[in-house]
Order: structure tokens, then sequence, then C-alpha cells
């Protein structure tokens, strides 16, 4: 049952930050029915001051954005939904600490035992004097790597291999410095992005091994590759030009091992193009429209295909839905839970609450 379906209880919350996922975790926030969004926490000096119905995109609330913490403690909200660009273990604690309870996109939280020792130590020491709880969740990782995953197995009496891809079609994004400088499309052919393949470990492995542990089947260690598709010619997209020979597709695969073979693994295929000659050699799977597809074999094997049936001029405006979402639903569940790190293995089934 939905922790907020009998009585309707009211969730004070907070927004930090008003990034891309930020502000539109900001507006679903506000229209949920089971929110009340009493305070915004900015980052940009230009943004403190302004109401947060305007910073979501909507009519004003009558809430104005503060760039002190400490404004936001005198709140004290139910949860504060934690969304910066860059995590912050001091911010996290003394929020814990005052008694509010987290949910976050921060993939740095969704698997405790893959945290600093110290680090988890601290924040359940946190949790524990402010009796709060805090979840990590999103789509990728979280919903595709997690929920879903979790719910395919729920038929399996044994689980051989569990192979995630995920598609993305970036050709439509009219963002110059993400694709070209932050993600590497249009280089010259070199090396696999390192910064990229640490950023895959950092965000996928955990999610992988929380998965993997509450199943029974641990993973031994974890292996990550990557590989280049280069234009065969000049791809004109929206952000400029990917010119021939450069990078126009990236693969990356996260593998976690377990007696020598892949129990589970989630690989990204990025691209502006597929008209591409590829550094493995191997002939890849395009997807179009951007989506997931898992295979999952065992003996009751399954083979699923989940797509973004939205025009390409749409689809940005679309994805920061998918990483906002599911935690704003996650809200009522982790006020109600225990204090903690909370997992997605720790939470009942989340439920959206649509009216």
């Amino acid at each position: 049952m939905h922790p907020s379906a009998a009585g309707r209880k009211l969730y004070r919350v907070v927004q930090w930050a008003t990034g891309n996922v930020g502000s539109r975790a900001l507006r679903r926030a506000i229209e949920h029915p089971d929110l009340e969004v009493v305070g915004v926490w900015v980052h940009s000096a230009h943004k403190v001051g302004r109401d947060a119905g305007e910073l979501a995109g909507i009519a004003p609330i009558g809430v104005t954005a503060t760039n002190s913490m400490e404004d936001v403690l005198a709140l004290k909200p139910d949860c504060v939904l934690y969304m910066p660009h860059v995590c912050n273990f001091d911010v996290i604690c003394r929020i814990l600490e005052s008694g509010s309870n987290i949910v976050t996109t921060r993939m740095e939280l969704q698997n405790p035992a893959a945290l600093d020792a110290a680090i988890c130590a601290r924040i359940e020491q946190a949790c524990q004097r402010g009796n709060s709880s805090i979840h990590a969740t999103g789509a990728s990782p979280g919903f595709i790597t997690e929920a879903i995953p979790i719910v395919l197995a729920s038929i399996q009496r044994r689980l051989d291999s569990l192979r995630i891809d995920e598609f993305a079609d970036c050709s439509s994004r009219n963002s110059p410095e993400m694709l070209f400088d932050m993600m590497g499309f249009g280089r010259r052919p070199g090396p696999a992005n390192e910064a990229q393949l640490h950023h895959a470990r950092l965000s996928f492995a955990p999610s992988l091994q929380l998965v993997a542990s509450a199943l029974g089947l641990p993973i031994d260690h974890i292996e990550v590759h990557g590989a280049q598709g280069l234009a065969r010619k000049d791809v004109h997209i929206a952000a400029g030009v990917v010119p021939a020979g450069t990078v126009a597709a990236m693969r990356t695969t996260v593998s976690g091992m377990r007696n020598g073979k892949p129990l589970t693994s989630f690989t990204t295929t990025w691209f502006v193009s597929d008209d591409v000659d590829t550094s493995d050699g191997a002939k890849w799977e395009f997807r179009s429209p951007s989506g997931w597809h898992l295979v999952l074999q065992g003996d009751c094997p399954l083979d699923i295909s989940i797509s973004f049936p939205v025009p390409l001029e749409d689809y940005a405006n679309m994805t920061p839905g998918l990483t906002a979402h599911r935690p704003i639903n996650a809200v009522p569940y982790v006020c109600e839970a225990p204090a903690g790190i909370r997992t997605t293995v720790d939470l009942p089934q989340i439920i959206a609450r649509l009216g």
C-alpha cells in the first residue's frame, strides 16, 4: 500500500539544486498531490530570491529560492530532494542530522556497500542522530538496473545472466558543450575515454552489485570496456558537425563477473550516427527511438525492449523526467522508512500517486 493511502499525508519537501533534472523534479513536486514544496536551494547567485514556480517554468507559488543551508534547515522539511552536480557528504550529513530525510539522484549513494567505509559509517551515524533515511534512485542507474531486474528475477529460480543495453540517439540535442566537450563526439580516434569509463564504473557497478547480492549471487569483480564508432562521412546534427573519421558513436560495457563469466552487464550505446566503423571490429546494434533492451537468461528466459516513442525534436525535453520522476514518487516511502541508507532492495515497490 502507498504510505499516504490512508489519510493522504502531506510531505513537506525542499528541492536542492535546479539544474536540468532538478528543475523538472521541482515542477513535478509542486504538482504532486502528496507533496508541498516549502523551499528551494540554488547554487547560482542569479537564482537566489526567485520564485520556485518561475524556476520550474510555471506560475509563482510564493516560495523563494535561497542558497543558505540555514534557511533550508529552518524549514524543517520532511524530505530534501538532493540533486546537485557534485555530491557533498558534509551537506548530506548535516541535512540528515537535522531530521530531514533525503531522496537523491546521486549515484554514489545507491549501494552503501560500494561507499568508502568511513563515509558510509558517517552517513549512517547522521541518520541515527536525526532518525532520518536517505535513498538514491533515478532512471539509469536505478529504474532500469534495479527496479526492473528485481521484478524480472521474481519469476526465476535460476539466473544465468542479465544483460541490459541502453541506446541513446543524441543527434537531436542542441548542446555542443555536452556532446563535444564532455562526451567526446567529434574527436579524433584514440583510446577509449578514460573519464567516461571511470564514470560508467562509478555509476553502474554499485547498482549491478546491489541486485546480484540481493539475489544471492554476489559479483566477484567488475570489468569495464569501451569502444568507439567512427563516422564514415560528415554528420550534421543539432549541435554542429561531426566530421568523417571522428567519433560518432561510443559503447561502454560494465560487467559484473561471477565464476569467470558475466552475470550482469550494462552496455551504453550513445550515438549521433549509426553509419560508423567500430574500433572493436564488431557489428553494433543501434536502436531508435532510444530506450533499453534487457535479456535475462535463466529457467524463465525473458527478452524485453523498452523504447521512448517521442519525436526526436521532443526527446531532449522528455529525458529529464526519466531521472526526476522516480525520486519524486519515492518520497513517501523514504519518509516512512527506518533510519539509515535505504536501497531499492530495502524499500517496498514504489507506486506512483498520479491522482
